[in-house]
């Protein structure tokens, strides 16, 4: 029903529907990227955050139902180890002095001047006006990461926030958050680790969570889940920040990211949008070079944040999540540029507990796209790089590099493309295909400052449409800056800012329009197809 205010107010919705039906036509089968082809893990990611709030990682690689092991076993190959196998080793070999990185002295004049400092820049306005912090620590109390700040001047709030945690443990319940005026203080708990957020953004509590769980997931693909709890069951007080000396780089991307990016508030990725003819010639090119490769699960190339192409071994889907940590580590590691890289990687939703190896480089000088083959296979190097070599030969015969770099500079589109004048900007989630498009942003939302409060309203959108205690198909919001439109579906979720003097008769025609226009393109702004080795 319609809910009407007499006096709106600047920046307030004053008019809002909650209702099936405003829907203008049924698409069913003209709905456009539904694929029956299934290449990533296509489940609501804010559904599975939920469910997933109370586990830990148990077990080690070796678990039976380990997909690692399972390819492992399936080509008939030596099981290998990871890089946590080798850590640990490294810490166990450790005299108990070598765990921290403090020392105790007595307490005198000199302590008591630290914690006036400490007290001091706890209240900085430079410290305390940032919109969002995010820390994580360790269960025994140890800072592990700021987002902003050092770790060693808040170790007092290190402390009050362990204290929390526990307190709350001692009554059988685990903390979730504490919401104070405006701010919002946000707590996971994953075993050994305790990941906090403070807010005072539109995010709300379950998108908050749900971006503490990127971070969670972040540190995982760097040390795996069983490794971090044996070092923690062994050395309650170990300093991880020995282990992730060199990763505050992808965690301070990752949040830089989450706090714009669409990808990770739709559970989705965005697709470079490619000439059919040109994306197919790459994968079968993949495909002709890889699939006789033993143990190679995933074969994907990638460029800024967009996904080219993707082949996989049958059976095993490629998560979006674990998509986000890879596009995450190709942007945020400049060194991947100059050379051919070989690094174990643990994507959390595939397997929390073991490595795949990637071979890692970009096609070449003059092309920004980059490969990743990734393997369960420890020794496969020089195979998987004559691989990349042949690959990049046959896709500059076939002008692939030239077709990718021009999509890169030109395949980007306004709003104006759809032919609907009122309409601004858009999100556009296909749910069986667990991909995205949208235009590039233009006036009036040209300025950083507009893009982000335009942000603010999706994330509103995305809430209200999702929330738990009463979720809704469609919700159409009339503000005094724009109107807004959010609809979900089984097959898809749009999220649309329009005119602010825009009607509603034409507001749901221009929406129907634009899902014609997307349905005319799909072929061009989704990957519909599931090639496999």
């Amino acid at each position: 029903m319609a809910e009407s205010a007499s006096e709106p107010k600047p920046g307030v919705p004053h008019t809002k529907l909650a209702s099936s039906d405003v829907v203008g036509v049924e698409l069913k089968d003209d709905t456009p990227g539904v694929s029956g082809e299934v290449m990533l893990v296509n489940t609501d990611s804010f559904e599975e955050c939920n469910h997933d709030l109370d586990t830990q990682f148990s077990g080690g690689e070796d678990a039976p139902d380990s997909p690692i092991r399972k390819v492992q076993e399936e080509q008939e190959s030596e099981l290998v180890g990871g890089m946590g196998s080798v850590a640990m080793t490294e810490e166990e070999e450790k005299t108990p002095s070598e765990d921290t990185t403090t020392t105790e002295t007595e307490p005198g004049d000199d302590d008591d001047g630290e914690d006036s400092q400490d007290e001091e820049y706890l209240e900085s306005l430079e410290w305390i006006q940032q919109e969002k912090h995010v820390f994580i620590l360790s269960e025994s109390g140890k800072p592990i990461y700021t987002r902003h700040g050092k770790e060693d001047r808040l170790v007092t709030l290190y402390g009050l926030m362990q204290a929390l945690v526990s307190f709350v443990a001692d009554c059988d319940d685990v903390m979730r958050c504490i919401i104070s005026g405006n701010h919002k203080f946000v707590f996971l708990v994953k075993s050994p680790l305790i990941l906090v957020a403070v807010s005072h953004t539109v995010a709300s509590v379950p998108q908050l969570i749900m971006q503490l769980t990127y971070v969670h997931n972040q540190i995982v693909s760097v040390l795996t889940g069983s490794a971090l709890t044996r070092m923690f069951e062994k050395r309650r007080n170990y300093d991880f920040r020995h282990l992730l000396g060199g990763t505050e780089r992808l965690l301070d991307n990752l949040l830089n990211l989450l706090d714009c990016h669409p990808s990770f508030l739709l559970g989705a990725v965005q697709s470079l949008p490619l000439a059919t003819s040109v994306r197919d010639t790459i994968t079968q090119t993949i495909i002709q070079y890889c699939s006789k490769i033993k143990n190679l699960v995933f074969g994907l190339i990638i460029s800024q944040n967009q996904l080219i192409s993707l082949v996989r071994m049958k059976k095993y889907l490629l998560h979006p999540a674990d998509l986000h940590l890879l596009f995450n580590l190709v942007n945020a590691t400049e060194s991947l540029k100059t050379s051919e890289n070989w690094m174990p990687i643990c994507l959390p939703k595939f397997d929390p507990n073991g490595y795949l190896f990637g071979h890692i480089s970009y096609l070449a000088d003059d092309c920004e796209a980059c490969l990743l083959l990734l393997t369960v296979d420890r020794e496969q190097f020089f195979t998987l790089s004559e691989a990349k070599q042949k690959i990049v030969d046959r896709l500059r015969r076939h002008h692939c590099l030239e077709g990718i770099n021009t999509a890169i500079r030109t395949s980007a589109y306004t709003v104006k493309a759809v032919g609907a004048p009122e309409l601004r900007h858009f999100l556009y989630k296909s749910k069986t295909t667990a991909q995205y498009t949208c235009p590039e942003f233009t006036a009036p939302y040209h300025t950083e400052e507009e893009q982000k409060r335009l942000f603010g309203m999706y994330q509103l959108l995305h809430h209200r449409v999702h929330s738990a205690a009463r979720p809704l198909k469609m919700v159409y919001m009339v503000m005094d800056t724009e109107t807004l439109v959010g609809w979900v579906t089984k097959e898809f979720e749009l999220y649309a800012a329009l005119e602010p003097l825009v009607t509603k008769s034409n507001a749901i025609l221009f929406v129907n329009k634009l899902l014609r226009w997307i349905k005319n393109d799909e072929n061009k702004l989704f990957i519909l197809s599931s090639p496999t080795f």
